[in-house]
């Protein structure tokens, strides 16, 4: 939120300044100071963030001249960035009793009313200042911050724009259009105005941080990674640039320099679960699976409830073919999180590897009715009831692929060699016949894929498979 200057000269002589802060420390109960010279000690004080001895020479100067509206004004400023806002707002109404016209004041008067969590009373501040002078940069910028604040997004980018119009130099502006286009999805937009505040401020990390995250979004990795750079340039220990940078380069699959960037975020703010999962990811995709355990169980340390990160841990067990720690760890996900049909047909996949059909099934069954669209999900099902002896809902469930995937061959073989199972050859050829009709290789290896339907002699006669 922007705010006016304290209001004072700026004065460079810091040693004589210096002087007379410390002799008013000692004489000031005591001793007349002209409102110049408590101007200048105030602001020294203002201008080193030591508001409490400001403000103590302002009271001392409005002891003296009790109608000062910038008096008053001062003492508002000084409140509000003290953090004691409703005494500011009183302050700078005895401001605007003394003289009702005054911008500055009315523009800081709004400002605290945001601040206060008054938003429609500080748009009627910052409006009263529009009609008195039109082009106020300052009052346009602060209202367009309201309004962005009240997610009034394209109220908001009217307004900045028209302050654009008044400044274009002003950086703010162009920094707060490219957070408002980005809310409204308009990336180019987002970027274009990124650019125009860094033209302004080159040394604003946040910006080149905020073009990164949109560069992103828009799949240009690269360009994300070049702007990242520069906000890592001018502050090296900004954790959230490294890991978006870990992101973007993950994103081009440079995952070793992706576990870098990842690392750099651990040196800066610890064990932090998010990034510790990040580097887990990266490794297990580069099937380094030992190291990957390493950091997802670093990232459940960090937080036990990281539902993802046992997911990960089941996987990369799983990937080692230690299915029993798999399923354990698959187990656990799914207690933190029983919606998510992924950790269910891992689950379902560990079970089965294990031989443990019963527990497949129920899920596998899991799945299909929490995504009853997955045709890979009803094919593994199918085939594990088909194994178990669950023929009729074996069907079920093959004709359930079919109805999502109509086109599959293998489906087709599949169903029919459960069919056969039944003792329904005439059905089993009609299904051989539709996968035969997607895919003639099918019909010529048969023989060696499915030894069970061509070893039948009604199905190689109804066939021809015998010619």
């Amino acid at each position: 939120m922007s705010s006016y200057n304290f209001g004072f000269e700026d004065f460079k002589d810091d040693d004589r300044l210096a002087d007379l802060a410390a002799h008013f420390e000692r004489e000031g109960a005591s001793v007349y100071f002209d409102s110049d010279t408590l101007e200048e000690i105030a602001s020294y004080y203002f201008e080193q963030g030591r508001f409490e001895e400001s403000l103590r020479v302002v009271d001392r100067s409005l002891e003296i001249h009790p109608y000062s509206s910038d008096g008053w004004m001062r003492r508002g400023i000084l409140l509000n960035n003290m953090g004691r806002h409703a005494e500011a707002l009183d302050a700078y109404e005895k401001a605007l009793e003394l003289n009702p016209t005054d911008l500055e004041t009315m523009i800081n008067r709004g400002i605290t009313l945001d601040s206060l969590d008054e938003p429609a009373r500080a748009l009627e501040a910052y409006e009263d200042v529009l009609r008195l002078d039109p082009r106020s940069e300052e009052a346009l910028f602060n209202r367009g911050v309201t309004l962005e604040r009240l997610n009034r997004i394209a109220e908001a980018i009217a307004v900045f724009e028209e302050c654009a119009e008044v400044n274009a130099e002003h950086p703010e502006v162009w920094y707060e259009l490219g957070f408002c286009y980005d809310r409204m999805g308009k990336e180019a937009e987002s970027i274009e105005c990124y650019d125009r505040h860094l033209d302004i401020d080159p040394y604003s990390q946040d910006a080149w941080y905020n073009r990164g995250i949109v560069l992103n979004r828009v799949a240009r990795y690269r360009e994300a990674i070049e702007s990242y750079d520069m906000a890592i340039v001018i502050a090296d220990e900004f954790a959230s640039a490294h890991y978006n940078r870990g992101n973007a380069l993950a994103n081009l699959g440079q995952l070793k320099e992706a576990i870098l960037s990842y690392k750099r975020v651990l040196e800066i703010e610890g064990n932090d679960a998010a990034t510790c999962y990040n580097i887990a990811l990266a490794f297990e995709e580069l099937k380094l699976y030992e190291s990957s355990i390493h950091y997802f169980e670093k990232a459940v340390e960090a937080d036990d409830t990281y539902a993802e990160a046992w997911y990960g841990l089941g996987c990369c067990y799983d990937a080692l073919e230690r299915f029993d720690d798999a399923l354990t760890f698959f187990n656990r996900a799914i207690v933190l999180n029983p919606e998510t049909p992924e950790f269910w047909h891992a689950k379902a996949d560990c079970a089965y590897n294990l031989g443990r059909l019963a527990e497949a099934i129920n899920a596998y069954r899991t799945v299909v009715k929490v995504t009853p669209r997955n045709k890979d999900a009803w094919m593994d099902f199918a085939e594990t009831l088909f194994e178990a002896g669950q023929l009729e809902e074996a069907l079920e469930a093959y004709s359930k692929a079919l109805q999502l995937k109509p086109d599959c061959a293998k489906t087709y073989i599949s169903q029919a060699r459960a069919q056969l199972a039944m003792g329904n050859a005439d059905e089993s050829v009609r299904s051989l016949k539709m996968a035969f009709g997607l895919d003639p290789n099918q019909k010529e290896h048969l023989s060696d894929t499915h030894p069970e339907l061509y070893g039948d002699k009604k199905i190689r006669r109804m066939l021809g498979l015998d010619r």
